[in-house]
């Protein structure tokens, strides 16, 4: 299995605080998480070496995902952080790494994943922010699945608050089946 080689990630001066010893920059992106005055930034993590120790069944190298909430001084502070929210390097089969990127928008921010062999699949994990428990809760998770051989007949699975409830960012585990 071929893992497309990482590219050095360019980590701000005022992020490097966050990036916790053994780990890289996977990605950082920035957006309004918040509906604030001032921009935020998501910065996601991985273990150096992950591509050797991570062990997809038995033992997943986890991803943190870390949410920096911008300042007026142009700082960050930390704001939360989950290590259940992006996928292990080796949890997208044959396709490789499956982490493919966040999408921030508005006090939304989504976390996408593509994977699989013969049988694709996508998986797009949405939190909003939640100004009363200044926290974002999970929002949507949806699915599509589709045969490498029949691209245009895709499944879609949505499911939404309606169906899990309200779930705090750092209690959502995306290893977990609900």
């Amino acid at each position: 299995m071929a893992q497309t080689p990482k590219l050095p990630v360019n980590v701000p001066a005022n992020m490097k605080q966050f990036v916790t010893k053994g780990y890289e920059v996977l990605d950082i992106t920035k957006g309004d998480l918040n509906r604030d005055a001032y921009p935020d930034a998501i910065m996601v993590l991985y273990k150096k070496g992950e591509e050797k120790t991570s062990n997809v069944i038995d033992n997943p190298e986890k991803r943190p995902l870390l949410i920096l909430l911008g300042q007026a001084n142009k700082t960050y502070k930390f704001a939360n952080r989950s290590d259940n929210a992006v996928y292990c390097v080796d949890c997208g089969g044959q396709m490789g790494d499956p982490f493919t990127g966040i999408t921030i928008k508005n006090g939304y921010f989504s976390v996408e994943h593509y994977g699989g062999s013969g049988q694709r699949w996508t998986r797009i994990i949405t939190f909003k922010y939640n100004p009363t428990a200044k926290n974002w809760l999970l929002h949507k998770d949806g699915h599509e699945y589709f045969r490498a051989t029949e691209p245009e007949k895709v499944e879609s699975k949505i499911e939404t608050v309606k169906n899990f409830g309200k779930v705090p960012f750092e209690k959502f585990n995306i290893y977990s089946e609900r």
